[in-house]
């Protein structure tokens, strides 16, 4: 599913217009950007939580060349299912 078939689907149940749910979509993601920028984290209870993790600095290889090459240390975006999402996914 692509963000625009999201919207149609929000629109669906909501009986919302699709332009108010893409609002309310971009206000969303746009929202937990700003909160993992800062550091924080976001925890829908019962669908999961956004974090951050930091990856350390560490050598991988070029599969071309084979040759070493070092990756820099930075923060990446980590998704947490919730209990009430892995049950009903099971």
């Amino acid at each position: 599913m692509n963000k625009n078939e999201l919207v149609v689907a929000m629109a669906e149940k909501t009986g919302l217009s699709k332009k108010d749910c893409a609002a309310a979509l971009d206000a969303f993601t746009g929202s937990v950007q700003d909160a993992l920028k800062a550091g924080d984290k976001v925890s829908l209870v019962g669908f999961g939580a956004f974090e951050t993790k930091v990856r350390h600095e560490r050598v991988g290889r070029n599969p071309r060349t084979k040759e070493e090459v070092k990756i820099p240390a930075c923060k990446a975006p980590v998704f947490k299912a919730g209990k009430a999402l892995k049950d009903a996914l099971n």
